[in-house]
Formats: C-alpha cells, sequence, structure tokens
C-alpha cells in the first residue's frame, strides 16, 4: 500500500472545485470533511447516545459525543507522532509533510464518525438489535415462507452480525439524504479509515487471529461503495493504516474514560484502583511504567497543594499521565511493525508486545468485573431490551409489508408514518430497480437505519408514548 493512493481525496460525488461559486477556498478536501461532519445533525445526535451510563443525568459523565471528541483529539495527536517518525526517520520516501498534514486531518475526523452509526444505549443496544434478529427472523411470515429463507446468506448474516462500525459507514455515505444519494460525501480515504473489519458478513472468522476478521465491516446494501473505497485507496481487503491508529485512539479514550466515569459514579474506589495497579506493578520487570506508583505520586501531590480530594486529585491526573504513556506505546507500535502494516500483513492491535497492552487489559478487567456486571448496569440494561425490542417488534411487522401489496393496518401504517422521510427516501432510492427480496432486505434496514438514528432519550420517550406512559 502506498500512502499517495491510501490518502485519497476522492468522492462519490467528485472533487468540488478550489473555486466553486466564485470563492476561493484553501481548505484541503479532509479540512472540508471535519465541516460537513460537525455541521450534521447525526453528529449532534451523539451528545444524547450513552457511552457506559445510559441517560445519566451528570454534566460529567461521558456521552458518545464527547467520547468521539476525545477520540479525535487522541487521533490527532497520534498522527502527529507518527507522521513525524516516518519523516524523521525517512520509514518511506514518498512520504511528505502534507501526507502528515492529511493523516492527521483524517484521523482528526475518523475520531468523531467512529461511532456515528451506534444505536441507543450503547454496545448493549447493539446486542439488543443482533439477537432480536437471531430470534425472529425465523418467525416472520414473508411471501409464503419465513424472512430468514427469503433473504439470502448474506442478507440474513448481516442483520446476524448487526454492527455499529457497519452502519457508520452506510450512515455518512448513504443515509445524510439531503443533497442527493452519496449521503455526506466525505473522502474516501476516510471512509476507508472507519472500516475497521474489511469484511462482509460472510467472511467473519475468529480463528485467523487477524484483528481485521473479527468482525463484519459493511452490508451487502454497502458493498459498492466499500468496493469504491477499496479500489480507490488500494487497500484491496487489507485493514487501512490508519484504521490501527484510530482503534489505538478509541482504545486509550474508552479504557482510561470508563476508569475515571466510575470513579466519579463510586463504582471503583482510589483504594480499589491501588491495589489492581500494585498487583500489574509487581509483575512489571521493566520498571518501565510503574503505574500504582504514579496514582500514590498523584496522590501525595495532591496533599501538598491541600486540595479538598486529593483521592479523586490523584485519579484525574493519573488517567492524563497514562493517556500520554498510552500514546507513546501506540506510536511505537505502529512505527515498529511500519512494513508489516503497510503490507496489510500486521494481525494485531498497536499495544500488542507493550507494557502498555497488560495496562490497557488491566484497565478493562476492572470496568468490567466492577461496572459492566453490576446490579445497577444489568437493571438498566434490562429495561432498555424492553424498550428496543419493543420498538423492533413493531416497527419490523410494519417494515415487511410496507412498499408491497400485502395489507398494512392501521398500526403499521402509523408505525411507517414515524420514521423520517429521509431514511425512507434514501430507502426507495436504493430499491429503484431490485427484486423482491432485496426490497425486504432493505426494508429491514430502514428499520435499523431509523432505531439506529434514535437517542436514548427520543427511544424511551417513543416507548413509553407509544405504551401510554406520561
Amino acid at each position: 500500500m502506498e500512502w499517495k493512493k491510501l490518502l485519497s481525496p476522492m468522492r462519490s460525488r467528485g472533487v468540488v472545485s478550489k473555486a466553486a461559486g466564485g470563492r476561493s477556498d484553501l481548505r484541503s478536501e479532509f479540512e472540508k470533511d471535519y465541516h460537513r461532519i460537525i455541521g450534521s445533525a447525526s453528529f449532534r445526535r451523539l451528545q444524547d447516545k450513552t457511552q457506559v451510563f445510559p441517560l445519566d443525568k451528570s454534566d460529567f459523565i461521558r456521552t458518545r459525543l464527547t467520547h468521539s471528541l476525545e477520540v479525535s483529539s487522541f487521533g490527532k495527536s497520534l498522527g502527529q507522532n507518527i507522521g513525524e517518525n516516518i519523516l524523521a526517520y525517512q520509514k518511506d520516501p514518498q512520504f511528505t509533510p502534507q501526507m502528515k498534514e492529511d493523516m492527521c486531518n483524517i484521523l482528526q475526523c475518523a475520531g468523531l464518525i467512529h461511532d456515528i452509526g451506534n444505536p441507543p444505549f450503547g454496545h448493549f443496544g447493539e446486542t439488543i438489535i443482533r439477537e432480536w434478529f437471531e430470534n425472529n427472523l425465523s418467525a416472520i411470515e414473508f411471501d409464503g415462507r419465513t424472512v430468514a429463507e427469503a433473504l439470502t446468506p448474506q442478507m440474513r448474516e448481516d442483520f446476524y452480525h448487526f454492527e455499529g462500525n457497519a452502519q457508520a459507514l452506510r450512515l455518512v455515505s448513504k443515509l445524510h439524504f439531503l443533497v442527493d444519494e452519496n449521503g455526506m460525501n466525505l473522502t474516501y480515504g476516510l471512509l476507508n479509515t472507519i472500516v475497521k473489519y474489511p469484511v462482509s458478513s460472510l467472511e467473519i472468522d475468529r480463528t485467523t487471529g487477524n484483528i481485521k476478521d473479527k468482525k463484519m465491516g459493511y452490508y451487502f446494501a454497502d458493498r459498492k461503495i466499500f468496493e469504491e473505497i477499496q479500489n480507490a485507496t488500494g487497500t484491496k481487503g487489507k485493514r487501512h493504516p490508519l484504521t490501527f491508529i484510530l482503534e489505538a485512539a478509541d482504545d486509550i479514550a474508552y479504557k482510561t474514560a470508563d476508569i475515571e466515569d466510575a470513579f466519579i459514579k463510586g463504582y471503583i474506589s482510589y483504594k480499589k484502583l491501588l491495589e489492581n495497579l500494585d498487583r500489574l506493578d509487581a509483575g512489571n520487570k521493566t520498571g518501565e511504567f510503574l503505574a500504582a506508583q504514579k496514582l500514590r505520586d498523584k496522590y501525595d501531590s495532591g496533599i501538598k497543594r491541600g486540595v479538598e480530594n486529593p483521592e479523586e486529585y490523584a485519579v484525574k491526573n493519573w488517567i492524563v499521565r497514562v493517556q500520554a504513556f498510552l500514546i507513546g506505546c501506540a506510536t511505537s507500535g505502529f512505527t515498529s511493525n511500519y512494513q508489516e502494516i503497510m503490507e496489510g500483513n500486521y494481525k494485531y492491535d498497536l499495544f500488542y508486545g507493550t507494557f502498555g497492552e497488560q495496562l490497557m487489559n488491566l484497565l478493562g478487567e476492572l470496568a468490567y468485573r466492577e461496572v459492566f456486571t453490576s446490579e445497577d448496569i444489568y437493571k438498566m440494561e434490562m429495561a432498555e431490551n424492553t424498550m428496543l425490542t419493543f420498538l423492533m417488534d413493531r416497527f419490523v411487522k410494519a417494515a415487511v409489508k410496507y412498499d408491497t401489496d400485502l395489507k398494512m393496518d392501521s398500526m403499521d401504517q402509523r408505525m411507517i408514518a414515524l420514521i423520517s422521510d429521509n431514511y425512507k427516501n434514501a430507502y426507495h432510492y436504493h430499491a429503484e430497480g431490485k427484486d423482491e427480496v432485496e426490497k425486504l432486505y432493505l426494508r429491514l434496514l430502514l428499520v435499523t437505519d431509523y432505531v439506529c438514528g434514535m437517542t436514548d432519550s427520543y427511544a424511551k420517550r417513543l416507548y413509553q408514548e407509544m405504551n401510554g406512559i406520561i
């Protein structure tokens, strides 16, 4: 792979002239992407989507919006470090300072949209939708057979492996039906960066040990735009190098933020965190980053400064120090494996084989044990399951009959009326000329498109209104 193609400024609708409309526009194509994203309704809706704690009333706890801003920031920082390393050590004679700037701009944009396709209620929302299809596609009748039987294998597997990552590509490339069918019409270099898994639902294979094969990266409905992106950037089924950097930025942001948010909410105490870090330090033979000692140092600094809550001071400042260390680890992970990454042969994340990997694993396990499996979270998830399952039941029942000769009852008609014209217009455009099976598939996607566009508050309010809960 070569950077000139990887950083492709091409778009589905083509590149707009620098002097479009008679005015000079000195922005790069990737800077234009940034402004398109910031001004979009989908990006704004991230402010009311769960990161960990749904419908939280605190103004400190992170949402998908604040998380995405953090990922964007870390991604740009990593791009600056890695781009400068490539230049300084002449790892690639074709790599230029302008390419470094473009890399940073792409990563900044990719951080903003990497979660833009996620449904309400966080990753558990994905699980609910996935399990709904697993449990119901074989029970819904369509044209004398079940929906599961009617769909082709890839169409069916798309729903059984429903993914927020694949939904993000779909949303930005098709569902912003404002100007035309090209959605936000973002650059191919950016679009390929957010494709974490360049495989279809039929190609998922967790036995390969290759990170790119773990999940589905695009829907059958979006195969054409996926192929255009791959051809333009020259990745040809391989992971885009910037995707490794984006994923590292995401990992740093959520692994550290989950600990900080959990501390503020009272799930993890200073003492609990310190005990776990002491065990990590005990096995640290290199002494590269003594995490427990650094937490103690921050606590002592808080005491000396006379802060009101030295434990909170210590945890928050320790988080910042950890983030800086992990940025260094990810930078090293990319530059040390540069050739393998550029050849498309690198199978792991950027923390693999570093002390950062052990620290990240500890933070993830601690958050899972103390937060994600807590009674409070389980109760919230049960409520979320009730709400999303109800909405899926009603919308899919109506969508199966929509745009067919099948009779829709009064409730079906009202359910379809609730779906925004933006999504319905996109459906009709892409369904034009398709056979009945693909139209059925696209109508099921119409439901997931609409549900994924819901904020947490809207999903809850719609459920309550439809059940007469005032």
